[in-house]
């Protein structure tokens, strides 16, 4: 499965309301697991196993947990058994698709 997520800290008594290093914390904690991974400046992508992957979407969303008094977490899931290599996968028929057209 394929897991894209965002976390947030919101409560964070930022004048700028800047939140970098609460995600920080969270992409550092995606980066140590070694699943595949991918973060854009929106959200995080992450591939494994069901278990495996949102344990470690908790463990992010804990991490972010000490930046302000409330977090703020948003999932999407493409969940397709027996295929893995997907992170890529999708992306490479999607070009050749343009390529194609």
């Amino acid at each position: 499965m394929i897991v894209a997520f965002s976390v947030a800290p919101s409560g964070t008594g930022r004048a700028d309301g800047s939140v970098h290093d609460a995600v920080a914390a969270a992409v550092r904690v995606v980066r140590d697991s070694g699943l595949p991974h991918r973060t854009s400046s929106m959200f995080t992508e992450i591939e494994g196993e069901w278990d495996e992957v949102f344990d470690v979407v908790k463990r992010a969303t804990e991490a972010v947990t000490p930046f302000g008094s409330r977090v703020s977490l948003v999932l999407k899931a493409d969940i397709r058994p027996g295929y893995t290599g997907e992170l890529d996968g999708k992306l490479e028929r999607l070009e050749a698709a343009i390529e194609r057209s």
